[in-house]
């Protein structure tokens, strides 16, 4: 590590100890498997040791480490779908959840529309928040979850994502839309509705 004092290397050493659960959680949520995320997360800290004098400072260094882990997933995802891990992707494409939110003229059910999120930047700040995510994230369904996970927190493209899954384009759209719907009411029940503003007089 030459260029990098003792003490900004024990300060690093202490960061990574203490966003390790973070990633452990991160990782067991893409891959589903303890064992192969705990791994991912292992070799994603080796590769931040050995590579710390390549930490350039533009981002934050826990961004950094967490996209050091996204490359470890995705290899991870390639090795589970070779070893025919995955569910089939058959079914998926039912459209029927989606339609039932809406109207016929395209507009949300009564129901179905989404509650006022107030301010979204104090959510997400907010570490009952992540920990509800995390919760609703796990109750999806398994490939409901991943292609979410692949464009939202893996940033992958949707042509990647088809690539790496073999969906077609129509059908990630469909489980994307899925997901969020899903995963908005279950926010809203689980973080929202113990956060929602009270108004007087009701």
């Amino acid at each position: 590590m030459s260029g990098t004092s003792t003490e900004e290397t024990n300060a690093r050493m202490q960061r990574l100890a203490a966003v390790r659960p973070r990633l452990v959680s991160f990782a067991r949520l893409q891959l589903r498997e303890p064992a192969m995320a705990e791994d991912a997360v292992q070799e994603a800290l080796a590769t931040a040791i050995e590579k710390d004098a390549d930490f350039a400072g533009r981002s934050g260094y826990e961004t950094w480490v967490f996209g050091i882990l996204k490359y470890k997933i995705l290899d991870a995802l390639r090795t589970q779908r070779r070893q025919g891990k995955w569910q089939s992707f058959e079914g998926e494409s039912d459209e029927d959840a989606i339609d039932r939110q809406f109207q016929q003229n395209g507009q949300w059910q009564a129901a179905a529309r989404p509650s006022a999120w107030g301010d979204p930047e104090a959510s997400f700040a907010n570490e009952h928040f992540w920990r509800v995510f995390d919760t609703c994230m796990i109750a999806l369904p398994e490939n409901i979850a991943r292609v979410f996970s692949l464009r939202e927190l893996m940033g992958l493209s949707t042509a990647d994502i088809c690539k790496e899954t073999g969906l077609k384009e129509n059908n990630c759209w469909v489980i994307l839309h899925r997901a969020r719907l899903r995963l908005r009411a279950c926010i809203e029940r689980g973080y929202l509705s113990q956060h929602a503003p009270t108004e007087h007089g009701q």
